[in-house]
């Protein structure tokens, strides 16, 4: 028995009919829809096959301190933004910001704000829309996304991104700093002003440890916790003031407040001297330094990064690619289970202190480790530093190659447009 032949009318019909399935399916509103699922399918069978946890970065020039010497801290700075880094017999005092007079309440609970559940990887923009509608803003997270995150696919939205939003797209203003702590934050509460935070997430329906943004809204001294809109969880979830802080430390203590421009004096009384953003960094290099004398596991290694990630803000970056040194060496003793393995999805900092200390090969395995380990490789930061690190070492095809994939997955990626233009390449 013959089979039957498919004629050129049922293979043209077959193909039409495909590439209009997948036409429809890159549809935005169907990505927003289901294309979300999709990707989580294909990420739980990549790393249920090749789980990211077990991916290792290993530092070929590193300098790790022995096991048992104290961890540096900052000085002074001298001429050129540098820190001078000696080991210090015991852990050193912090500066004590200025307090505002204002009497705190002994709890808050602010309202006013438009509760927005997030949707795929939209975290940062679902809580930037919650901040931005406490102030009256109208819209949503569509708008926001668009412009931090152009490939839905996006794993994450930085700081400075939601920063650039809100002065480029809106009449408010926005304070971004890092070092935060417990105490600050009610400080803004106390005065009405709702702050976002960026912190760990981790929880038995995730495949392990990643970032998040969350409105801190209102506290509570008595139950000692705090009141947050969480755009996956849903409005007015708690958390402790202990259990916060180990989360927030993830992320240097970041905090972003939106503000109405009339409300600037009162939001720099709440700062003090942390207004000073170099103070700001120093006085966070010297809390995390002083968080690795009494810190063990993951948490000391969220205290090493963290110092590095102040010392690249200073531009100390000798000092930083030791820091992120320690904090590498530490990464294999934590348990798997419990490995931040998506660190590099959010903060960049390792990429500026190795390729600025000459250390393009471990930007390179870096870089590397981060892609490889991903469902999909869409980090347009990793390409960008890997690119910068291979033209160094005189690969240009492949920088070039870098670059592209960078402006691939985030077409209006500015760095990486005028890396090829200095080049004389066209994108």
């Amino acid at each position: 028995m013959k089979r039957p032949k498919f004629t050129r009318p049922v293979i043209a019909s077959l193909a039409i009919f495909f590439l209009g399935a997948f036409a429809i399916y890159n549809l935005p509103p169907v990505q927003e829809r289901v294309g979300w699922r999709v990707a989580e399918l294909m990420a739980r069978v990549k790393y249920s096959i090749s789980p990211p946890e077990e991916s290792i970065f290993i530092p070929q020039e590193a300098s790790i301190l022995p096991a048992k010497t104290a961890p540096p801290t900052s000085s002074a700075p001298p001429a050129g933004n540098k820190i001078t880094v000696t080991p210090p017999a015991a852990p050193s005092v912090l500066s004590t910001p200025t307090k505002t007079p204002t009497k705190i309440p002994q709890s808050i609970n602010l309202a006013g704000f438009r509760h927005e559940y997030q949707t795929w990887n939209n975290c940062g923009p679902a809580t930037l829309s919650m901040a931005l509608s406490y102030w009256g803003w109208e819209g949503d997270q569509r708008p926001i996304a668009a412009f931090t995150k152009p490939n839905s696919r996006d794993k994450n939205v930085m700081p400075y991104e939601m920063t650039a939003y809100v002065e480029e797209e809106t009449d408010l203003e926005i304070v971004y700093r890092v070092g935060g702590d417990v105490d600050l934050l009610k400080r803004f509460l106390a005065s009405k002003l709702p702050v976002i935070i960026e912190k760990g997430f981790e929880g038995p329906d995730f495949d392990g440890w990643m970032g998040h943004y969350v409105l801190v809204t209102g506290y509570d001294d008595s139950e000692q916790r705090f009141i947050l809109q969480d755009s996956y969880y849903g409005p007015d979830q708690v958390m402790g003031y202990e259990d916060l802080e180990s989360y927030w430390r993830a992320f240097n203590f970041t905090y972003l407040v939106v503000f109405p421009d009339e409300r600037r004096a009162e939001i720099e009384s709440i700062l003090g001297t942390h207004v000073d953003e170099e103070y700001n960094n120093h006085y966070a290099a010297q809390r995390a330094s002083d968080d690795i004398f009494t810190l063990t596991g993951r948490d000391q290694f969220f205290a090493w990064f963290n110092r590095g990630t102040n010392l690249v803000r200073l531009q100390d970056y000798a000092g930083a690619a030791e820091a992120y040194d320690q904090a590498f060496a530490l990464y294999p003793t934590i348990p798997e289970k419990e490995r931040p393995w998506r660190m590099m999805w959010y903060q960049t900092g390792p990429y500026w202190a190795y390729y600025y200390t000459g250390r393009y090969q471990d930007v390179i395995n870096l870089a590397t480790t981060t892609l490889e380990a991903m469902s999909e490789p869409v980090l347009e930061e990793s390409y960008y530093w890997r690119a910068l690190a291979r033209e160094a070492l005189g690969d240009t095809e492949g920088a070039i190659k870098d670059l592209r994939s960078a402006l691939k997955v985030h077409p209006d990626f500015e760095p990486a447009a005028m890396q090829l233009d200095q080049m004389g390449v066209e994108p």
